[in-house]
């Protein structure tokens, strides 16, 4: 027997510990791990001795080819690959009419998903879609096992913007969510709460974007965590708590997460790697919502993501030019940044090399974690008969981030100037190269949708 390819001499790095083991990879699964002398004999071998052999990120918070996202998922997708990305989550944004609408008339949350995965057609990375749901339209219910059918096992709900929803209605769908089993995602902030602090903050002329985080405060982020989380449970619904940037939301996360099997949440490499005092370094680029806060809550993330409130890193990628995000009101700036390609070294060197973690804890973080958690049954692992999505890193190659080597069409980057340690070297989509020391080195349309199945919490 013969397979397509051998990867010797690098350590493999599991959820729980580091391997000294060669992978072999045949028919675009992995074929085994060992001892190379007990692999069978390879048409390609390539020695990785003094990188890491990662388990291909999966990122389940990404927006390509969207609402507001400039990045065709082209661009997109060659900056997760070049990140060592090889499976996303985008959205799939049921169609509503308003001042925030980038449609004419109203559309169905099944359509929203043909759409998208008609779009996704060019992805270099494989894909799924959360259904965004975003009016009280009880009609939604009656397409949900249809929007199921075709792979989505996951719906996002607001509850801030012109897209956010009653708790009535939140209530409502956590009913279905649980009937269904499958996964609720929610963006808690409490919506009047916000517009009060935005509107106070203009009256006094408070433009400058250093005032911003003070327009969406971490109470606002947790008292309206605290509403959806105790629906969630009172209806037995899988609740997923998404860009949790403090350390009040990712408390209230902590208290009802008995055992982790109904409450789980992300946060994103931005809140663990700057705070708010980049509004005053970088001006309106770095304005997201909910904001940066303080390195206090960069701390206790940390500590949440050890402990297991929150178990998930995702970027909440959304591409964006400098000239969007030059303003003269920090209120006027488009809200987002990209991060595909710099997530992955960034959160290891903050994560490994400046405080102290394992890399076993980013794999866990950034690979296992959330294809355990969104159905992603293939992705995520180096077992043998799983995808053979591998990542080869460098650890201990330093470099600058700057945004002039940005795949996205964003021309600025949070990081700009970041000094880190720890680089893709390699990413490899189903066994074949798709990015290859900072190139991309496959077609458009290589990636596939993946249909996702609803996904066991009870696992370990």
């Amino acid at each position: 027997m013969t397979v397509d390819l051998v990867i010797a001499n690098g350590t493999l790095v599991t959820p729980d510990r580091l391997l000294d083991s060669a992978i072999a990879v045949d028919d675009g699964e992995i074929a085994a791990v060992g001892d190379e002398r007990t692999l069978p004999a390879a048409d390609e071998r390539v020695d990785a001795s003094g990188l890491l052999v990662l388990p291909g990120v999966v990122d389940p918070h990404v927006h390509i080819d969207g609402y507001l996202s400039l990045d065709t998922y082209e661009a997109g997708t060659s900056a997760a690959a070049l990140g060592g990305i090889t499976s996303c989550i985008n959205f799939a944004w049921e169609a509503w009419t308003g001042d925030l609408s980038i449609w004419d008339e109203e559309g169905t949350l099944l359509e929203a998903v043909h759409r998208q995965k008609e779009k996704g057609q060019k992805s270099l990375i494989d894909f799924s879609l959360h259904g965004a749901i975003t009016r009280e339209d009880p009609a939604v219910f009656d397409e949900l096992e249809d929007v199921i059918d075709e792979g989505v096992t996951s719906v996002k709900m607001f509850t801030a913007y012109e897209i956010g929803l009653s708790n009535g209605f939140i209530d409502h769908v956590f009913e279905h969510v649980a009937d269904q089993d499958i996964v609720a995602v929610l963006h808690t902030e409490d919506a009047s709460v916000c517009n009060r602090l935005e509107a106070r903050l203009k009256a006094e002329g408070k433009s400058h974007p250093r005032h911003y985080p003070q327009s969406r405060p971490d109470y606002a982020e947790a008292m309206a965590a605290e509403s959806a989380v105790r629906m969630a449970q009172e209806q037995g619904a899988k609740y997923y708590g998404i860009h949790t940037t403090s350390e009040k939301a990712a408390d209230v996360l902590g208290r009802y997460q008995d055992d982790g099997s109904r409450v789980r949440g992300e946060t994103c490499t931005q809140y663990t790697t700057l705070d708010e005092s980049a509004y005053e370094e970088q001006d309106s680029l770095p304005i997201m919502a909910p904001p940066l806060r303080t390195p206090a809550d960069q701390d206790a993330l940390f500590e949440h993501l050890y402990n297991g409130a929150l178990s998930v890193v995702s970027t909440d990628h959304n591409a964006f030019t400098r000239a969007d995000k030059t303003v003269e009101n920090w209120w006027d700036s488009s809200f987002g940044a990209n991060g595909l390609q710099t997530s992955l070294p960034v959160f290891y060197d903050e994560a490994v090399n400046r405080r102290g973690y394992s890399p076993s804890f980013v794999v866990r973080m950034m690979c296992a974690n959330p294809a355990q958690t969104f159905g992603f049954t293939e992705k995520g692992t180096l077992d043998p008969g799983t995808d053979a999505d591998i990542v080869l890193f460098d650890p201990d190659e330093s470099y600058t981030i700057t945004a002039a080597d940005n795949a996205s069409i964003s021309d600025y980057s949070i990081y700009e100037g970041r000094e880190v340690t720890g680089r893709v070297k390699r990413t490899y989509l189903r066994g074949e190269p798709i990015a290859d020391d900072g190139e991309i080195v496959a077609d458009p349309g290589y990636g596939e949708f993946v249909a996702r199945e609803r996904p066991d919490w009870e696992a370990e």
